[in-house]
Order: structure tokens, then C-alpha cells, then sequence
């Protein structure tokens, strides 16, 4: 085996828990995260096999889940738009605002929303990335990615459970 390819088998014990956690915590589903991680890994090794391999790190492999993620939330949305073209209607979930947030409330309504809302709130807010790299990896326009923010927040307030009404 060559250096790189040990290089990468170090770094596999060393961020596979960072990796797999990264990914757990946005998608909250452990076979999904599961499925993400393993192809992260897989790009990895693909990376380490060109001519000029990038360097190798646990931040580096962090970056690449997350495109991993983001690109499952798009093939997740065209699935769900097809569905709705071929159904005749779209899935609107309208429910109150309740202010306190909790994680586990805030994953299952994220889980709720389109992917694209998902992604960019997730990227946003979870992973702390300004508008323009939110943009960027959403392939949008920055005005573009503002206006879905909005309309992100707005779909997460009115999909949000309120304990007081359920009460």
C-alpha cells in the first residue's frame, strides 16, 4: 500500500466517529448517515488515487459529507417534486411557532421541510456558513439563496409544533 493510501486508512480510524456524527446530527436518521459516511470515504479514496491528491483532514472529509448531504437532499427533491407532478398536489405543513427549541423538535420539523429549505437552514444556521458558501453549494445566486432563507425560516415557523396549542 502506498502513503496515501495508509495516510488515509489513519485518517479513516481518526475522523470516521467526526464524520459519522457530522452527519447524524443533520439527517438524524443513523442508516442514512450510515449510507453518507460510507460514501465520503468512498470519494476519499477516490481523491487519493489522482495525480495530485488533495491533503487529507478530518475538516476536509467534514466538507465532503457535507456536499454528500446536500446532494442527497436534492435527489431528494426531485423525488418529491415527481411525486407531487405525477399526485396532482404538494405537501404544505402548516403549524404554529412554539419559541422554545428543542434539537429533537427542530430535526423532526427539518425532516418535515423540502430539501431545499433543509439544506440551506441546515447549512445556515447548523453549520454556521455565510449566505454567499450557502449559495455556493446550493448552486444558487446569492440573491436567490436570500430570498429561499426566507422562505426556509417562514416553512420552518409555520411547520414547527406549538406545545401550548397542542396542550
Amino acid at each position: 500500500m502506498d502513503d496515501g493510501g495508509s495516510d488515509l486508512l489513519t485518517l479513516y480510524d481518526e475522523a470516521l466517529p467526526q464524520v459519522y456524527g457530522y452527519l447524524l446530527s443533520r439527517c438524524g436518521q443513523a442508516s442514512l448517515a450510515e449510507d453518507l459516511t460510507a460514501e465520503t470515504f468512498l470519494a476519499a479514496v477516490d481523491a487519493v488515487r489522482r495525480a495530485a491528491p488533495p491533503p487529507l483532514s478530518a475538516p476536509w472529509l467534514i466538507g465532503v459529507a457535507r456536499h454528500k448531504l446536500v446532494d442527497h437532499w436534492r435527489r431528494q427533491a426531485r423525488e418529491r417534486r415527481d411525486l407531487q407532478v405525477i399526485g396532482g398536489r404538494a405537501d404544505d405543513q402548516v403549524d404554529p411557532w412554539d419559541n422554545y427549541l428543542d434539537a429533537a423538535r427542530v430535526r423532526d420539523t427539518l425532516d418535515r421541510l423540502g430539501a431545499q429549505h433543509r439544506a440551506a437552514l441546515t447549512l445556515r444556521y447548523l453549520d454556521g456558513l455565510p449566505v454567499p458558501e450557502v449559495a455556493a453549494l446550493l448552486q444558487r445566486t446569492l440573491h436567490a439563496t436570500e430570498a429561499l432563507l426566507v422562505r426556509a425560516r417562514s416553512a420552518f415557523r409555520r411547520a414547527y409544533p406549538d406545545e401550548e396549542a397542542d396542550a
